[in-house]
């Protein structure tokens, strides 16, 4: 019975003017067009239903159980803390202290990038590894101040100082910048748009790591020189160019600079080579390597102190002076309005990009490394809820270290607990060691950063790859490095995610279909061929249990013009005259819908004649961009060329189409319709694997025969695929059979297994047509009922008699769509010899049975 709301549908459809059954698919009948009597004991009919947009919807809704889910994946720790032991809290523990000791020097140097004070900076350590754990899945990022984003903040700080005046603190302005941007964040991370992320390429990525550590590594050399008289955040080639000119009034700082660099380079490399040649001590270096920032910020420390200690208000080298003793002494409320926030408007989308890349590609990476994956949103939600708690102590914005993230790693830390260990070290040192911090030298601390930042530039080696793997990509990675050198990191990252989108648009554009042809291709084991009785032989000694009537010989489907990297020597046949195969590549929507259908009807015009060259009866019944001979001549006909009956798509990479690439398939038919009058082009379709495709091209009248003219439906004859659903060729049967060839001597015959007139391929799955291609076949017949030719036919026959059950892979009211090429093709040529249209003669070796 009609439900309610179906009746007031269809009421409201009439009053509007819209046709429910437009496409009238038989003319007669909605479900059944002739293909569907396909019907007898043995087989299941089956009509695939449409997706719906109540499907669609009901997909989208979350249910109560989805929402529960939700919140509870917010908070990942409460997946394993239940679960935390000893072990554990031993691996977390030397993890932790390990990161610590690099955490402070580091933070302290990163905080001088941002233009703050270097209690600011272990604020902001303290904030990102006390609270990252919370929403953590990833074990070995550590969260903190971080080089890259250091400089954007310092960048940010002087812009807005420059048009505010000194109506706000630098601080004020740090963590405004942290709570807007941690609020941008973490709200992609709540709506778990971390995919988003994936829009921003490696190339992308490495370019700007690249071009920011020499961008950083030039900006501190003054400092480290003890140079002055310029700016450090200009661009990196005037930096340069200043350091050059300034030369000359390096000072006593250079001393204590250059030495530690060198000092911090030498242990790494001498722990590195000692590992190499004692492996069994290989720990043990590592752990000397990982603490050499630590020892080097010590060692200058205590030489500061013996040459400064009578001298504080006039040191022999520049000092990183006071650090208040009291801890968070900035603790507050942060101050956040519009004045603020447009001062720093522009380089808020710079400021957002570098949270999310530096953290997801890093933390992506050692999921990789370490066995585990990551959820790229939940990580959002970590380093935005990072960002919108820490200004409240101080803190300013922070993302996930790459050099700690390494050294965490390695220390062996086995769960996200590590950074409570780490907060606690860093609370210690903003406590206890104030004093301490006063006789640090700048010049140290920039050594510190500029050997920090060096891990970042991408080495040749890696850069060659690139060359390797894609060459255009590399000018891209140029590009971003030079345009940071040369300009500023803004731009770079503005540069390389444009750039790459741009390089993505266009591939997508001006994506190139591929006409198919046929190649039969034979298995070759050792020197002989598969289907050799010797090489039989030979694989049954290898592999027992191997069939007689296994198919060692098969048809595939390569691009005639070899663009694959296929042998060119092999000849690749067209698939049969007047029908094509055509695959797309770079999926099939309105971008590139065009582009690929100019491409194929332009080849289709060149490699066929039109049905009917006279179809023009007058000269000015001939369009203008086809005028035809000059006058008194008579219409040329490539009579060896064949004429368009039938098109094949190749869906295999498309997922999605939409209105216009649809319409533009509409359009096309219609054109290649005119070419071909009186006779229309059948279009068949392969590897469909969304439900929502067959509905759109349903809709534009693809997936079944058109009506034919004249007196009504004709029947079509149809070639569908069936699989075995149980019996004799189930699964289970078929391992029975190979169990009982073992126990059997080879010259026995089996009686349980019959051999099938059917043609069976590899995949399992029986073609079961109108016709075998065999001559005493009905199929050779012009029978009217489809229903007798399939009850008739030798192959339907024999299944019948030796399956217990098949049903039909694909829907029986959509002929026109196909599990595979081969299918496709067979149904294709069936039709087009039906038609009587072409007299075509069939190798005996390269026929339809081949296929």
């Amino acid at each position: 019975m009609v439900s309610t709301s179906t009746k007031i549908g269809h009421g409201l459809a009439k009053v509007l003017g819209i046709k429910l059954d437009y496409r009238d698919e038989l003319g007669q009948d909605k479900v059944t067009r002739g293909e569907s009597v396909f019907s007898i004991s043995s087989a299941d009919t089956y009509t695939e239903q449409e997706p719906t947009a109540v499907e669609w919807l009901q997909d989208l809704t979350p249910s109560g159980r989805d929402v529960g889910r939700y919140f509870y994946n917010l908070f990942p720790f409460l997946r394993w803390i239940t679960r935390y032991n000893v072990q554990w809290l031993i691996g977390d523990l030397v993890a932790g202290i390990t990161v610590g000791a690099v955490v402070v020097p580091q933070s302290m140097a990163y905080a001088k990038l941002a233009n703050l004070d270097v209690e600011f900076g272990l604020y902001s350590s303290f904030m990102g590894v006390l609270i990252y754990w919370f929403f953590a899945t990833s074990k070995d990022i550590t969260i903190g101040p971080v080089a890259v984003l250091s400089t954007v903040v310092g960048n940010v700080i002087s812009k807005s100082e420059a048009e505010l005046g000194d109506k706000y603190l630098p601080e004020d302005i740090a963590g405004a910048l942290a709570i807007i941007s941690g609020a941008i964040v973490c709200f992609l991370g709540l709506a778990r748009l971390g995919w988003l992320v994936d829009f921003i390429s490696l190339t992308a990525i490495s370019a700007f790591m690249t071009g920011s550590a020499l961008n950083i590594a030039v900006g501190q050399v003054p400092a480290m020189m003890g140079i002055t008289g310029f700016s450090n955040r200009e661009s990196t080639y005037k930096v340069v160019i200043n350091i050059l000119k300034h030369l000359g009034r390096t000072n006593l700082n250079a001393a204590m600079g250059l030495t530690a660099l060198t000092m911090l380079y030498l242990i790494r490399w001498g722990c590195n080579t000692l590992a190499k040649r004692f492996p069994e001590r290989r720990k043990m270096f590592f752990f000397l390597a990982t603490l050499r920032t630590a020892f080097v910020i010590l060692l200058y420390t205590m030489i500061s102190w013996l040459v400064n200690r009578h001298r504080r208000d006039h040191p022999a080298f520049t000092l990183l002076g006071k650090v208040p003793r009291v801890g968070f002494q900035h603790a507050r409320v942060p101050v956040v309005n519009s004045e603020i926030i447009s001062s720093f408007t522009s380089e808020l989308p710079a400021t957002v990009i570098v949270l999310l890349i530096e953290h997801i590609s890093i933390s992506k990476s050692f999921g990789r490394v370490n066995n585990y994956t990551i959820d790229p949103s939940q990580e959002l939600v970590a380093i935005g809820v990072t960002n919108l708690l820490g200004p409240f102590l101080g803190a300013y914005p922070a993302t996930g270290s790459f050099s700690r993230t390494a050294i965490k790693s390695k220390a062996g830390v086995r769960t996200p607990f590590a950074g409570v260990i780490t907060a606690l070290v860093v609370l210690l040192a903003i406590y206890a060691l104030p004093a301490v911090f006063f006789y640090i030298p700048n010049a140290s601390l920039s050594a510190v950063i500029i050997h920090a930042v060096g891990d970042l530039i991408t080495p040749p080696n890696t850069v060659y790859q690139f060359w390797r793997i894609s060459p255009l990509e590399v000018f891209i990675f140029f590009a971003g490095v030079f345009v940071t050198i040369f300009s500023n990191i803004e731009n770079g990252i503005y540069t390389t995610v444009c750039v790459s989108a741009a390089l993505l648009l266009f591939r997508i554009f001006k994506a190139r279909g591929r006409f198919m042809g046929k190649v039969k291709i034979h298995s070759v084991i050792g020197d002989h061929l598969l289907d050799d009785p010797q090489a039989k032989e030979q694989l049954r000694k290898v592999k027992k249990g191997v069939d007689d009537d296994d198919k060692f010989s098969r048809n595939i489907f390569l691009p005639i013009n070899h663009m694959d990297g296929s042998n060119p020597e092999i000849e690749v046949h067209a698939p049969y005259p007047g029908v094509f195969i055509y695959r797309f590549s770079e999926g099939y929507n309105y971008p590139n819908a065009n582009h690929y259908l100019d491409d194929m009807v332009s080849q289709i015009f060149k490699q066929t004649r039109r049905t009917n060259p006279t179809a023009y009866g007058r000269l000015g019944d001939r369009p203008w961009n086809d005028p035809g001979p000059r006058r008194g001549k008579q219409v040329q006909v490539d009579d060896h060329l064949p004429c368009l009956k039938a098109i094949i798509l190749d869906f295999s990479s498309v997922n999605n189409v939409d209105i216009t690439s649809v319409q533009h398939l509409i359009d096309v038919r219609n054109q290649l319709d005119r070419y071909t009058a009186p006779d229309t082009v059948e279009w068949h379709f392969a590897h469909i694997q969304n439900r929502w495709t067959k509905r759109a091209l349903v809709a534009a009248g693809f997936g079944y025969p058109a009506l034919e003219k004249g007196d009504g439906f004709h029947r079509w004859k149809a070639v569908f695929d069936v699989a075995e659903i149980g019996g004799n060729e189930s699964a289970a049967a078929a391992a029975e059979r190979r169990e009982n060839k073992r126990t059997k001597s080879r010259g026995s015959h089996d009686v349980e297994t019959p051999r099938l007139g059917s043609s069976t391929v590899a995949d399992g799955t029986d073609r079961i047509g109108a016709a075998t291609g065999d001559s005493s076949s009905p199929s050779n017949n012009e029978v009217g009922s489809l229903e007798k030719e399939l009850s008739t036919a030798k192959a339907y026959g024999t299944v019948a008699r030796e399956m217990s059950k098949v049903a039909v892979v694909q829907g029986l009211n959509r002929p026109m769509f196909h599990i595979d090429l081969t299918s496709a093709l067979q149904s294709a040529i069936e039709n087009v010899e039906r038609r009587g249209q072409t007299v075509v003669e069939v190798d005996a070796d390269k026929g339809v049975d081949d296929l």
